[in-house]
């Protein structure tokens, strides 16, 4: 049961803040006419999730987190990747449904997927946090505390659809979701910063 807790409380914990890979997943939930249209993304996000968890719990987060060079090369494709994403958000204006063909899910699915993939901070938390906290685990302990992470995973994402789709009924104009992606273009720089004054001190 430890493990289990364990996982659920820092899983849920990591994936709490708002960020890109979040805010996409919301807006999809907000924007698209039908909940199941949004489920490319959400279903996109959890296996990348999944993928990373495994790997950080298998021990790639050892070798990321040793390889200087590696280290160094995520936190300059970071730097730029976060910035860029922060400039989308903030020019970004929901549109509800009067333009379905600019989230097709073929689209869902690769914004998902390079939101998830390429973005070093959530994966320098998910190897980082995620990999060295379950170092303390063993056997089947080990994999009880990943299938925790990865249950709340896709239960988050889940819920930011729905959530998503419930705000979206409600703001019809599309005015809160558009403060909500200046907030987050506001963090997603945040992060930038953060990974560029990391570059810095590395390499000091």
């Amino acid at each position: 049961m430890e493990p289990f807790l364990h996982g659920i409380i820092l899983a849920f914990g990591l994936i709490l803040p708002l960020g890109v890979q979040n805010v996409f997943v919301f807006n999809q939930g907000a924007t698209q006419k039908k909940f199941t249209h949004a489920l490319p993304s959400v279903i996109t996000a959890g296996i990348c999730d999944t993928l990373l968890i495994t790997m950080a719990v298998a021990g790639v987060s050892i070798m990321v987190l040793h390889i200087e060079w590696l280290r160094t090369l995520m936190f300059i494709v970071g730097f730029f990747f976060l910035a860029y994403m922060g400039w989308l958000m903030w020019k970004n204006t929901p549109e509800f449904n009067n333009h379905p063909e600019s989230f097709t899910p073929s689209k869902q699915i690769l914004f998902a997927a390079s939101v998830s993939l390429f973005n070093p901070h959530a994966i320098m938390d998910t190897i980082g946090v995620i990999g060295a906290s379950s170092l303390v685990y063993s056997g089947v302990e080990k994999w009880i505390f990943s299938i925790a992470c990865i249950l709340v995973s896709w239960v988050w994402f889940f819920s930011l659809a729905i959530t998503g789709k419930k705000i979206g009924q409600i703001d019809t104009n599309g005015k809160l979701l558009k403060r909500i992606n200046q907030i987050s273009a506001f963090i997603i720089w945040s992060m930038a910063v953060y990974l560029g004054s990391q570059l810095f001190l590395t390499s000091d």
